[in-house]
């Protein structure tokens, strides 16, 4: 937990909302895969041109997880959580917050529905701040998402 301030008292259940929908054309226990196993997770985390490197995910309730995402420029972004749900193929909970002091502690909910051969998932996050610190993390999973499906086309 280095360099987090996990006493600050948020209650990462409120303030603003980010919710975010797509269908993929792949079947959901491949796309649970690639939030679930570090080798799918670090190919399509992080934003468009950024790198994920140190994945490790204990994928059960209580387990711990964390990813850093690198700029272009080379600048890192740790993050870590701890997962309050793991439901397969259907549901992850977890907690996310970025390794820095006075982070906000926030709780994301991802639900995988098969659709005709498809996956819609739903990514919900919540425990912003602000409506700026959620917009910011729209752009970022907006992107990440768009990663996802060329990689999951190669699978």
């Amino acid at each position: 937990m280095t360099g987090r301030n996990d006493s600050a008292g948020a209650d990462p259940e409120t303030g603003p909302t980010l919710v975010i929908t797509r269908l993929f054309d792949a079947p959901r226990s491949l796309v649970f895969k690639a939030w679930t196993e570090p080798e799918h997770l670090v190919r399509w985390l992080g934003p468009k041109d950024f790198s994920a490197s140190g994945v490790r995910l204990d994928v059960r309730p209580g387990g711990a997880w964390r990813a850093v995402i690198t700029s272009p420029e080379g600048k890192s972004y740790g993050m870590a959580g701890v997962y309050r749900e793991v439901a397969p193929p259907e549901r992850l909970v977890f907690t996310f917050a970025w390794e820095e002091d006075e982070a906000e502690q926030m709780l994301i909910a991802v639900t995988f529905t098969e659709r005709d051969g498809k996956t819609e998932m739903t990514f919900r996050q919540t425990g912003f701040r602000s409506a700026e610190s959620r917009d910011s993390h729209r752009g970022g999973w907006e992107e990440c998402f768009d990663r996802l499906p060329p990689y999951l086309a190669q699978l």
